[in-house]
C-alpha cells in the first residue's frame, strides 16, 4: 500500500480541480441546468462522496454519461424534475448499498462496458454541436436530431468564430495530451480562448453568463411529491448509471495502484449521500468520474484528502472567481467536451474486443448503437440480455451425452456369450456438463431417440448443474422410454442435484422401480437382474461379487 503524503494529496487535489473546472462547467451547461449546477455538483457531491464513499482515490462530480441521461429529463420535466430525480436516485443508491448490491456489478461483461463507453462518447460529442457551431440549441430530445438541426442552422448562418474556438480548444487538448500528459491543457486552452475572445471583442463567442458568487442556500422548493410516480423510471435510470459508472471507476482506480481496494457497497452509499445533497444546492446528479480519478491517481494521491482538496479548490473558485469564470465562451467548453469524448474512445480496447469473438463484437456494437439511439439504461439492459443469451448458448453447447462401454465395469467374471447378450440389451450414456434450461430440450430429443434396447443406464456423476427444467426433462425422458418398454437406471446422482429431482418427482419415479444406484457397477447388476426377470438372460447362481464403488 502506498505511503500517505498530505503534501502529495494536496497537490493532486489542486491538479484535479484544474482539470475538473472546465468539465464541471461544460457538463452543467450540457445538462441544461447551467454552469452553476455543474459547479455545485462538483463541490457538494465531490466532497460528500469523498467522505462517505468506499474508495480512497475516487473523484466524483458531474460526468458526461450522466449528462446524456439528464438532457431528455430536462426537456420533459424541467430543472425541478432533474433535481427531484437526483434526490430519488440518492435514496435508491442508499437502498442498493443496504441490500449489498455492489458486488453484482462485477458481472457486467467487458463488451457491454466498452460499447456503453463508445456510445456515451458519441452522444457527448453530438451534444456539443450546437455550442461548437455557435447556434441556439434546437428543440428535441434525440441527440442525433438536435445535432442535425443545429448543423442546418449553422449552414444557413455560419458562425466561424465559435467553431474556430471550439476546434482550437479541442486540438490543443488532444495534442497536449500526447506531448505532455501531466499538464492540464484543458484549463490552458480555455483560458487562452477566453483571453482571445475578450481582447478581440468576439461577440459571436457567447459566454457562460453571470454566475452566483457562492453556493445557494439548501432548499427543497423544487420538490413536487405528486410527480414522484412519473419520475420513478428516470430516477432508476440515474441510480443505475451512477452505480455502474462509480463502481467501474473504483475498479479502474484499484487497478492503477498497489494495495488499494474499494468497498463496493460503501461506494454506493457514498454516491447515495452525494446525490441526496447535491440537488438541495441546485446540483445535477453525480457519479464518480473515471478521467478525474485517473488524474488523481497519476498525480500521486494516496488518500481521500486529494478528492476533498479538489472540492475545496472548486468551492474557492465559486466564491472568488465567479466574474472571471462567467466570461468563458460556451464554444470553448464545447471544445473541452469534444476532446473529452474523443479521448474516451480506446481504439485498442475496441479492436481487441471486436477481434476476441463474434459474440463479443455483436454485444459491443449493439450496446453502442442502443446508447446512441435509445438511452443508457436500455443500452445496458440490451447488452446484458444479448451477452447473457450468447453466454447461455455457449454453455449449453457444452452438455454432452456420450455412449460409453459399460462392460469394463461388470462385476465378476463373464463369458463372451454373456457379454454379447448384455451389450445387445443394455446401453450406457455418460452425461457431461450443465443439464439446465438452455440445454435440456436437446438432451430430451437425443435420449428419446435411443435405439431398441431393454435397459438404458445414465451415468450422472459428471453433470455439473441441474435445474428444475433439466430435472423435468430427465423425468419426461424416463417416462417416454418406459412407455417404449425400456427401463432406465441411473448412477452417480450427487446430493446437490437431489433437490431439483425430488421437487419434480423424478427421484420418486426411479425409486418406485428400484432403479437409482450409487455407482455404475451397481446399476449394471440391477440391469442384469431386470433382464433375467424379463427372460432375456439365463439366471445365474454364482457367488455375489464385491461392487467397485469408484466407477460412477
Amino acid at each position: 500500500m502506498m505511503a500517505r503524503s498530505p503534501r502529495r494529496d494536496l497537490l493532486a487535489g489542486l491538479t484535479v480541480a484544474i482539470v475538473a473546472l472546465p468539465l464541471a462547467l461544460g457538463f452543467g451547461v450540457s445538462s441544461g441546468l447551467g454552469a452553476e449546477a455543474g459547479l455545485a455538483t462538483a463541490v457538494v457531491a465531490g466532497a460528500l462522496a469523498a467522505l462517505f464513499g468506499g474508495s480512497n482515490l475516487q473523484v466524483s462530480g458531474p460526468t458526461g454519461a450522466m449528462t446524456v441521461v439528464l438532457v431528455p429529463i430536462v426537456a420533459r420535466y424541467g430543472p425541478g424534475g432533474v433535481l427531484t430525480v437526483g434526490l430519488m436516485a440518492g435514496v435508491l443508491l442508499i437502498g442498493l448499498a443496504l441490500l449489498r448490491a455492489g458486488q453484482y456489478m462485477r458481472y457486467v461483461p467487458a463488451p457491454v462496458v466498452e460499447g456503453f463507453t463508445l456510445g456515451i462518447a458519441c452522444v457527448i460529442g453530438l451534444q456539443q454541436i450546437p455550442n461548437a457551431l455557435g447556434v441556439d440549441k434546437p428543440e428535441g430530445e434525440k441527440v442525433l436530431l438536435v445535432a442535425w438541426r443545429a448543423f442546418v442552422e449553422f449552414v444557413a448562418s455560419p458562425n466561424w468564430t465559435a467553431i474556430g474556438l471550439s476546434l482550437g480548444v479541442a486540438a490543443v487538448m488532444l495534442a497536449g495530451a500526447r506531448w505532455r500528459p501531466t499538464v492540464p491543457f484543458s484549463i490552458v486552452a480555455v483560458v487562452t480562448a477566453t483571453v482571445i475572445a475578450q481582447l478581440f471583442h468576439l461577440d459571436a463567442a457567447a459566454p457562460i453568463g453571470a454566475l452566483p458568487a457562492g453556493l445557494p442556500a439548501p432548499s427543497l422548493a423544487f420538490l413536487d411529491v405528486s410527480a414522484f410516480g412519473s419520475l420513478l423510471a428516470p430516477a432508476v435510470a440515474v441510480a443505475a448509471l451512477a452505480a455502474l459508472e462509480s463502481l467501474l471507476s473504483a475498479t479502474v482506480a484499484d487497478g492503477m495502484t498497489v494495495g488499494q481496494q474499494h468497498d463496493p457497497d460503501k461506494e454506493l452509499f457514498g454516491q447515495g449521500i452525494a446525490n441526496l445533497a447535491a440537488p438541495l444546492f441546485g446540483g445535477v446528479p453525480a457519479t464518480a468520474a473515471i478521467a478525474r480519478t485517473a488524474v488523481n491517481v497519476r498525480t500521486g494521491a494516496s488518500s481521500r484528502l486529494a478528492a476533498l482538496t479538489h472540492a475545496a479548490v472548486l468551492a474557492v473558485i465559486v466564491f472568488a472567481a465567479a466574474p472571471l469564470v462567467s466570461k468563458i465562451p460556451l464554444a470553448a467548453l464545447a471544445g473541452v467536451l469534444l476532446a473529452t469524448a474523443i479521448r474516451m474512445v480506446e481504439v485498442g480496447s475496441l479492436r481487441a474486443m471486436a477481434k476476441a469473438t463474434r459474440s463479443d463484437a455483436v454485444v459491443l456494437v449493439l450496446t453502442a448503437a442502443a446508447t446512441l439511439v435509445l438511452d443508457l439504461v436500455y443500452a445496458v439492459i440490451i447488452g446484458l440480455v444479448v451477452a447473457g443469451a450468447l453466454a447461455l448458448k455457449a454453455v449449453a453447447s457444452q452438455v454432452r451425452m456420450e455412449e460409453v462401454d459399460f462392460r469394463p465395469n461388470l462385476p465378476g467374471e463373464h463369458g463372451d456369450e454373456e457379454h454379447a447378450l448384455l451389450a445387445e440389451h443394455i446401453v450406457a450414456y455418460r452425461l457431461d456438463g450443465p443439464l439446465f434450461f438452455a440445454a435440456a430440450h436437446r438432451f430430451l430429443l437425443e435420449l428419446s431417440e435411443v435405439a431398441d434396447v431393454k435397459v438404458v443406464i445414465l451415468r450422472m456423476a459428471r453433470v455439473t448443474t441441474l435445474d428444475a427444467t433439466g430435472a423435468l426433462v430427465l423425468k419426461d425422458a424416463v417416462e417416454k422410454l418406459n412407455r417404449r418398454g425400456i427401463a432406465v437406471m441411473t448412477s452417480g446422482i450427487r446430493p446437490d442435484q437431489r433437490q431439483a429431482l425430488d421437487a419434480v418427482g423424478a427421484l420418486d419415479l426411479l425409486r418406485l422401480e428400484g432403479r437409482e444406484y450409487g455407482a455404475t457397477p451397481e446399476a449394471i447388476v440391477g440391469a442384469r437382474k431386470y433382464l433375467e426377470q424379463e427372460g432375456l438372460l439365463p439366471r445365474t447362481h454364482h457367488r455375489p461379487h464385491r461392487i467397485r464403488k469408484a466407477a460412477r
